[in-house]
Order: structure tokens, then C-alpha cells, then sequence
């Protein structure tokens, strides 16, 4: 029982983070294509709330995966798929952060991306999301 209320846990808590990064650098499009002052200024006030909100919902999704993997530790050390998946999920980690170097950026009104660059670069979680999601469904290998 305890297993499916990690598990549950787990997937609200991932459903919550992706939430935050695929709204945060739709925010810094907002951001750099806005020629106002007054609404970038509101704009940098949202993305650093957003991304001070969503850091613990990552926080809290990874500690429940790690718990569901010490649940049953000999099978997902064995599993080469959930190797990967913690590979995903570490690039995710490193996304999140370089997400708070540009908020960090914005709010200091010293970042010179294009909207063109965060419109890319808002794509980049939702491939990893693909990536994970076939990976802890089908676990191919």
C-alpha cells in the first residue's frame, strides 16, 4: 500500500514540476519580447514567484521517486531503463537550474536572450518528458 501512495505522490508531484517548467520559460518569451518596462518588471516579479514555487514541488517529486526506488532496490538497480530515466531526470535538474540563473537574469534586467532563444528553449523539457514517461511506462530494456 505504502508503494502506490509513493507512487501516486510521485506522479502528482512530477505533474507539478512540469507544470512550473513549461510555464516559466513561456514567461521569459513574454519577457523578452515585451518593449514595456512596466511589464517586464511584472513579468520578472512572476517568473522568480513561479520558480520559487515549483523548486520544492522538483525537491519534493524526486525524494518520492528515490523512495519508490529504495521500495525495491536489487530489481531497479538491475533495470537499464530506470538508468536512463535518472539520467533524464538529471538533465530536468540541471534545466530547472539554468532556469534560476535566467530568472536570476531577468529580475536583475541584465539577461539579452531573444524571444526566439526561450521559445526553443521551451521545448527542451517536453522531449524529456516523452523520454521519461516511455521509459517508466514500457520499460524497454
Amino acid at each position: 500500500m505504502i508503494y502506490l501512495w509513493l507512487k501516486a505522490l510521485h506522479i502528482i508531484f512530477v505533474v507539478c514540476w512540469f507544470a512550473g517548467i513549461f510555464y516559466l520559460p513561456r514567461i521569459m518569451v513574454y519577457y523578452a519580447s515585451s518593449e514595456h518596462p512596466e511589464t517586464r518588471r511584472q513579468l520578472a516579479v512572476m517568473s522568480r514567484k513561479l520558480y520559487r514555487f515549483v523548486t520544492p514541488l522538483a525537491a519534493i517529486a524526486i525524494v518520492m521517486g528515490l523512495a519508490l526506488i529504495a521500495l525495491n532496490l536489487s530489481y531497479y538497480l538491475s533495470a537499464g531503463w530506470l538508468w536512463v530515466k535518472l539520467l533524464a531526470v538529471l538533465c530536468l535538474v540541471i534545466y530547472h537550474f539554468y532556469c534560476g540563473r535566467l530568472v536570476k537574469a531577468i529580475n536583475a534586467d541584465t539577461d539579452e536572450h531573444s524571444h526566439v532563444y526561450f521559445r526553443v528553449f521551451n521545448e527542451v523539457p517536453v522531449l524529456f518528458l516523452f523520454l521519461i514517461v516511455i521509459l517508466a511506462v514500457l520499460k524497454p530494456f
